[in-house]
Parts: structure tokens; sequence; C-alpha cells
């Protein structure tokens, strides 16, 4: 998907490649063999199926920057790269010309990603274009805060993250210009979300095909 100079893939699941002249990789999972290399790489926390130490392997090389939560720190300790930051909640910060904010991703209603673990959500701002990708969440009041917003990347699936109709109901109080569905038709979660979210959101959604 184009969008604003921006080429968007999902790449199934949670993971989505963003490219702008560098190439970005968020939570990359399960990927074929001949990936693309990586500049840099957003990890959303330390779950098998978003910090994937054998496709974090396959795309990082010498200069390739990775930010994490701290609880990945060890999980990558043998991957070649040129940086792993390790960020909280909270944070905004700069890799060349890509300011980035990090959010809170957190469960409200059940346990599987606590909000003491400071697990993150990420605003990626290329060019003035800003992506937020939720991370594993359900939701959460702090994305209240979340202003100006062009693309949103939200989890739909239920089980471990929002439902459908929950990830509709942040979609309107984010109010992004397009919102995209994930975390579905791979662990938990069908295609059958990905359209009832579509159908209760406010805003313009778009279904990407798996890329």
């Amino acid at each position: 998907m184009e969008y604003n100079g921006i080429n968007l893939t999902w790449l199934g699941h949670d993971s989505f490649k963003i490219r702008n002249g560098k190439t970005i990789y968020i939570d990359p999972y399960q990927l074929s063999s001949d990936a693309e290399k990586a500049d840099i790489i957003f990890i959303t926390h330390e779950h098998f199926d978003h910090c994937s130490v054998e496709d974090l392997k396959l795309i990082s090389t010498p200069e390739t920057i990775i930010i994490a939560p701290p609880d990945c720190q060890n999980k990558m300790s043998k991957i070649d790269c040129k940086d792993i930051m390790t960020v909280e909640p909270g944070q905004t910060f700069r890799i060349g010309e890509i300011e980035v904010t990090t959010v809170p991703a957190y469960n409200t209603n059940k346990k599987f990603h606590p909000k003491e673990n400071n697990w993150l959500g990420y605003v990626i701002n290329i060019g003035g274009t800003r992506i937020y990708h939720a991370g594993d969440t359900d939701k959460i009041p702090e994305m209240n805060e979340l202003k100006d917003i062009d693309i949103a990347l939200l989890p739909v699936s239920g089980t471990y993250v929002m439902t459908a109709s929950e990830a509709a109901e942040a979609a309107n109080v984010i109010n992004p210009k397009l919102a995209i569905p994930m975390h579905y038709n791979s662990i938990v979660g069908s295609e059958a979300d990905a359209q009832k979210f579509k159908e209760l959101c406010d805003c313009e959604v778009k279904i990407l095909e798996e890329g």
C-alpha cells in the first residue's frame, strides 16, 4: 500500500514493513528467507511472535538499529547489528529524520500483557506522516492522548488483545485518517474479525492482503 510516498506492507500477524528510502520492520515474524535487509527494526514486546530471534537474524546487518523494550535485550544479544536501543513508554527520540514516540501497550481485562511490563506501541513520524502501531493491547486510556494519527495499525483478534468491536471503539477514539487491522489469520483471529472491525469503524479502513 502506498501512502504519502511511503510503502506499507502487512507481513501477517502484527508484522509490517515500511519503506521510504529506509527499510523499517515492526515485529518481524515468519519472514520469507529472501526478506529485504532492515535499516531499523521496532519490537513491541518479548513474546516469540513479536521478538523472533530467527527473523531478526535474517534481516539484521551490522548497520541495523533495533528498538525494543529492555526485557528483549537478552534474547537479542547475539544478533549482529549496529545498536539495540532499549526504550520504555512515554519516550520521544529521533533516528535520523524519523521521530518516534513510545506508547504503552497492555491488557485491561486479561493477563497476557501486564501494564507493569512496560511493553510498547509506537508512533513513527516519517516526513510528517504519523503511523501508530498499537502493539498487543486492549483499548487503553492512553489512546485518548494520540493526536494527528494518519495510519493506525490495530489488533482485532480478541483472546490476547482487543476484539474487533473494542478495536473499532479504539479507532473511533484515535480518529486516524486510515485504520488497518492486524493480529489475525495467524495464531488467533480470522478475516471475519477484520471485516467486523471495518463495519464498526467511523474512519476509513483498509484490509491489507498479506505481502
